[in-house]
């Protein structure tokens, strides 16, 4: 059986992209295909932390295994590498916009 997968919906959501990193890399590509350097760079950015090299790509590569994303190659000199969401970009649009108007919500809305 599918380790990802879940009898809860939301937990097989979770299981997939519910790590520290995973989450704002998908959010990143949602806005379109980005090269490596791109992303080390915009998901850095966004936890005010950077992001080493081995861990953005071990994140890519676990994305890429269970199709979250699609990598592809360019036979150039020197090799240039483009990253992207596949067809499920449309259901995590949603769900993360959801996420994005909850933590407003929140922030909004808590004591300081």
């Amino acid at each position: 059986m599918n380790a990802y997968i879940s009898p809860c919906p939301i937990e097989t959501t979770l299981n997939l992209i519910g790590d520290k990193w995973k989450i704002i890399i998908v959010r990143d590509l949602l806005s379109g295909t980005k090269r490596f350097g791109e992303l080390k760079k915009s998901v850095g950015a966004t936890k005010n932390q950077s992001i080493s090299q081995k861990v953005l790509t071990q994140n890519l590569r676990e994305l890429e295994e269970i199709r979250i994303i699609k990598r592809k190659v360019y036979a150039e000199v020197p090799p240039r590498v483009e990253y992207s969401l596949t067809a499920l970009r449309l259901s995590l649009d949603s769900a993360l916009h959801s996420l994005e108007s909850c933590g407003e919500n929140y922030k909004l809305n808590s004591p300081n």
